[in-house]
């Protein structure tokens, strides 16, 4: 179990902003396709999960590079809405903000994603940033926030693995978040999860979360056995962003205190309730999280 945590939550990465549009089916070549719903929200990994933490009552700070233009602003305002600290957040005038045109298809239940990239955040060697990091309780990165973080000492870890990150290793990472599809590409396909999970314990993760999606996730620590945690069932209107709810909802829970175990099933009743709407924040339940007393520091 582990031992509440009073201090900020840094998410480190990507945010953007989201155009999505929800329709029955993906729109064929040169087409006309009525969308029974629109949306703009923020939204990418780290900033997505940031806004979860808050809304568990997690102190909840974003650091990411965004540009000087509108769609940062917006951003900037949604991110400061949800309480979520965003002074380490750079603006650079040479980067055009992230940004995404999402479909919806409501038959298969997933989406298409065009994407505007931001490139692979970095930080001055002093500055808020700095601040910030010196004084979180837990760092939580994504694949464009891990950068960022790598080689630094003594930083009390959690990595958003679902997407690839190069040349990453889960070596000193107190919480290695993947999905099971990603550790079945870094050790093999035909593994069982369990020794998937064993494999990264090896490779030097203290606790490891996978998730499954609608089936779940599997959850160990260096010092347990894996445990299956069953999916909440959901009312789908887009799994968009559902993925990120998840990872900030797990550290809230993990920085409260609650064992890992109760953190992920915590996590994926938040996850699963985010599905029922069209973007990835706005049905987020505000959900808050008592700490509870423990012993020690580690997930378990």
């Amino acid at each position: 179990m582990s031992q509440p945590s009073t201090g900020t939550l840094l998410f480190v990465g990507c945010a953007t902003l989201d155009s999505i549009a929800l329709v029955q089916d993906y729109p064929a070549a040169d087409s006309r396709t009525i969308a029974t719903d629109f949306a703009t929200a923020g939204g990418g990994p780290a900033a997505t999960a940031a806004v979860a933490a808050a809304r568990a009552g997690a102190d909840a700070a974003f650091a990411g590079v965004l540009g000087t233009d509108e769609e940062g602003d917006r951003i900037i305002a949604g991110l400061q809405a949800e309480g979520v600290d965003t002074s380490a957040v750079l603006r650079d005038p040479g980067v055009k903000t992230g940004a995404s045109v999402i479909v919806v298809s409501k038959r298969s239940e997933s989406r298409a994603i065009v994407t505007r990239p931001v490139p692979p955040v970095q930080f001055p060697t002093d500055g808020r940033f700095r601040e910030l990091l010196n004084a979180a309780a837990w760092v939580h990165a994504d694949h464009l926030g891990w950068n960022a973080l790598a080689g630094i000492p003594n930083l009390n870890l959690s990595v958003d693995a679902g997407n690839p990150i190069p040349n990453f290793s889960p070596r000193g990472v107190a919480l290695y978040v993947p999905t099971v599809e990603r550790l079945q590409a870094e050790y093999g396909g035909n593994l069982p999860v369990e020794t998937l999970l064993q494999k990264a314990i090896d490779d030097g993760a203290t606790a490891v979360v996978a998730t499954a999606g609608a089936d779940g996730a599997w959850v160990k620590s260096a010092s347990s056995e894996a445990v299956h945690v069953p999916a909440t069932p959901a009312d789908i209107v887009s799994t968009l962003g559902a993925g990120d709810v998840f990872h900030g909802a797990l550290l809230a829970a993990v920085a409260a205190g609650l064992p890992l175990v109760d953190a992920a099933a915590y996590a994926g009743r938040i996850a699963s309730a985010s599905c029922a709407g069209l973007d990835g924040r706005s049905a987020i339940p505000r959900e808050i999280i008592t700490p509870v007393l423990a012993s020690n520091h580690t997930p378990s």
